[in-house]
């Protein structure tokens, strides 16, 4: 069983559908193009991400009751010697899958990996290792623009949008701000979540577990280390780095591994619970 599939058993609840309501109005389909009504005739496949459904499953879970989506965005960028360049992008798989069933009526949108990681030309910030992937803030923001209406057109009612990096804090904030004027009296509403990116409380709760970390300058740590490895141990280089005496990081030992994917778990469960309780704040606390 991988780690990933661990999390999802930990995690889950059921897929309980409430009873059927309209969505949006659907547009005349193009010839060729399927019924919007079409039944269907398999049961729902127990994921919480829109890319690993069939339109016909979001279709009846937007009517069950799932009408809020997570937009995360995460990055490709340098993470020291051992951490795969998707870093946040490969974290998002863990805190996406722990908050929306924390939630219980979210779906996750695709996550958006390309985000401002520095000027281009002449490189600078993380472009200057190879590898990292940068798009300018105007890009970025005309990205989660559209993504987020897309949202909306099929019938979402809170958008939300969350980043697991530091650069993309700004423009996520500049486009809820955006949005909601926009939106105003259309029945869907956006925010954007700084309460996921608390960096200085994710590191007390690391501390809190017995952890002290000695920083070694390597864009790395347990945190960030230990929810790569709850997706997938390869991504930090598992295997090698025990061959070659390396599994550490800022002075702490990640074996056994056993016992870092159990604080990834609690972790992810915790960022979830601190998460979920400011979107509920923000959204008025009835759901």
């Amino acid at each position: 069983m991988t780690a990933a599939r661990a999390l999802s058993l930990v995690l889950a609840v059921g897929m309980t559908l409430a009873a059927p309501r309209a969505v949006t109005a659907q547009a005349v389909p193009e010839p060729g193009s399927p019924d919007s009504e079409t039944p269907r005739v398999l049961p729902i496949h127990d994921s919480v991400w829109l890319e690993e459904l069939t339109w016909l499953e979001v279709r009846d879970l937007l009517r069950g009751g799932r009408r809020t989506v997570l937009v995360p965005t995460g990055g490709i960028e340098q993470n020291g010697p051992y951490l795969a360049l998707g870093k946040h992008s490969i974290i998002l798989r863990a805190t996406m899958e722990a908050l929306a069933r924390e939630l219980g009526d979210a779906l996750v949108a695709p996550i958006i990996s390309f985000v401002p990681e520095g000027d281009i030309a002449p490189p600078s910030s993380h472009m200057r290792y190879p590898g990292t992937v940068s798009v300018t803030q105007q890009t970025f923001r005309a990205l989660l623009t559209d993504v987020a209406r897309s949202m909306k057109a099929h019938g979402f009612e809170h958008v939300i949008l969350l980043g697991d990096s530091g650069g993309n804090q700004e423009g996520m904030a500049a486009v809820a701000a955006a949005l909601s004027e926009e939106w105003k009296g259309s029945g869907t509403d956006i925010i954007h979540v700084p309460e996921y990116y608390d960096n200085p409380r994710w590191n007390a709760w690391i501390a809190d577990q017995g952890i002290h970390e000695e920083l070694e300058g390597l864009h790395d740590d347990v945190r960030h280390s230990s929810l790569m490895m709850l997706v997938d141990t390869a991504y930090v280089r598992t295997g090698s780095r025990i061959q070659a005496g390396l599994f550490h990081i800022n002075g702490v030992e990640l074996a056994p591994v056993e016992r870092t994917l159990d604080l990834a778990c609690r972790l992810a469960a915790y960022q979830a619970e601190v998460t979920a309780a400011a979107i509920r704040s923000r959204l008025g606390g009835g759901r």
